[in-house]
C-alpha cells in the first residue's frame, strides 16, 4: 500500500522565517509566520499574495536556498535542511526577473548550466537542442542574452531550468511584465510540462487569470500566514463572494435592486447592472418577475461566478 506522505511532493509544517538587519539597533521581519503547505505530486498548485507577503521566501526554503528558523518541511522526501545536496539535483526554480552572462548566447546559457549538473558530450548536445526546440528558442540559438527581449530571456531561463529534468519545479512570477501573448505562450509552456512530463509545478503570481487558467489549487498568503487555501471554485464560496447576475435593462437605473431579497449588492459596469446575490439559481427567477412586475425591459443577462481577482481583493483586505 502506498502511503500518503509518499504521494506528496512538498509537506511543510508550521515554517517560520525572520530577517534581521540593521546595526547597532537590529530591526527584525517576519517573513513567514507558521506557514503549512501540501503539494501533491504531479500537481500544480499556485501561491497568491500582496507585495511583502512571503510568497518569495516560502519558494525559496521549499528550493533549498534559505532555511526556516522553525518547522518542518521535506521536499520529494528529502528534509530541505539536513539533505538539502541530495535534492537539489531533483528541482529547479525559475525566477521572474532572469539575469545571466550578457555575452553569452542562448545556446551556450543552456549548455553551461547542463554542464553544472553534469552533463557532457553527446547527452549535453541532445539536452540541450531539445530545451531549445521545447522553448521555441530556434532562431536565436546563437543570439547574445543582452539583445533579447524581455519574454524571450523569460523563455531561456525556462529552458535553463529543465536542463536538470527536474521532478519539481518553482516559478517565482513567471510571466512577470510580459506582454499578454508572451505570458500566453509561458503559460501553455507550463502547463504542457504537466502534461507531457508530470512534472510538480508551484508558482508565485500576481495574476488571476494565470493562477485560475493553470493551478489545481490555489494558496493565498498575507504577511507571512496562509488565509485560504482550495481551488479557484472553492475559494469564491469560502469567502461567500456569491454569484454575479448581470442585467441590460431599460430603464437602465432599478434603485430598489439592491434591497431585494438575496443581493448582497449592486454596481453599474459600461452599461450593465451587475447584482451579487447569495445564490443565482433561486435568486434570478425572483428578480426577473419583479423587474416585469415593475415594467422594466430586461435587454440581456449574463450569470457568472465572481473573479478570482475579486477573491484576491477580500483576502488581501
Amino acid at each position: 500500500m502506498v502511503s500518503s506522505l509518499s504521494m506528496l511532493a512538498i509537506d511543510a509544517q508550521d515554517v517560520e522565517k525572520t530577517f534581521r538587519s540593521g546595526w547597532p539597533r537590529r530591526r527584525e521581519t517576519a517573513a513567514l509566520r507558521g506557514v503549512s503547505l501540501t503539494v501533491e505530486r504531479g500537481a500544480i498548485v499556485g501561491v497568491l499574495g500582496p507585495n511583502g507577503a512571503g510568497k518569495t521566501t516560502l519558494l525559496s526554503i521549499l528550493a533549498t536556498l534559505l532555511t526556516p528558523d522553525r518547522g518542518r518541511v521535506t521536499v520529494l522526501g528529502h528534509d530541505v535542511v539536513r539533505e538539502a545536496s541530495a535534492l537539489r539535483r531533483r528541482l529547479n526554480m525559475v525566477s521572474g526577473r532572469p539575469s545571466f552572462l550578457w555575452s553569452l548566447r542562448v545556446g551556450e546559457i543552456v549548455a553551461f548550466y547542463g554542464r553544472l549538473y553534469g552533463l557532457s558530450g553527446r547527452t549535453l548536445r541532445q539536452r540541450v537542442d531539445s530545451l531549445i526546440e521545447l522553448c521555441e528558442l530556434v532562431p536565436y540559438r546563437r543570439i547574445p542574452y543582452s539583445d533579447l527581449s524581455t519574454g524571450l530571456k523569460q523563455r531561456v531561463a525556462l529552458a535553463k531550468a529543465l536542463v536538470n529534468e527536474p521532478e519539481l519545479l518553482f516559478l517565482d512570477e513567471p510571466t512577470l511584465g510580459l506582454d499578454p501573448d508572451v505570458a500566453a505562450r509561458v503559460r501553455a509552456h507550463v502547463a504542457r510540462l504537466r502534461r507531457e512530463q508530470g512534472i510538480t509545478i508551484v508558482l508565485t503570481t500576481h495574476y488571476m487569470r494565470e493562477a485560475d487558467e493553470l493551478c489545481d489549487e490555489i494558496a493565498f498568503i498575507k504577511a507571512g500566514r496562509i488565509l485560504a487555501r482550495g481551488t479557484s471554485g472553492e475559494l469564491k464560496r469560502q469567502i461567500r463572494l456569491g454569484e454575479v447576475i448581470a442585467l441590460k435593462l431599460d430603464p437602465p437605473r432599478v434603485p430598489w435592486l439592491a434591497e431585494s431579497a438575496g443581493v448582497l449588492r449592486c454596481a453599474e459596469v459600461d452599461g450593465w447592472v451587475e447584482c451579487t446575490v447569495d445564490e443565482a439559481e433561486k435568486r434570478l427567477p425572483e428578480l426577473l418577475r419583479a423587474l416585469h412586475a415593475d415594467g422594466v425591459v430586461i435587454r440581456n443577462i449574463q450569470v457568472r461566478e465572481p473573479e478570482l481577482e475579486e477573491v484576491f481583493v477580500e483576502l488581501a483586505k
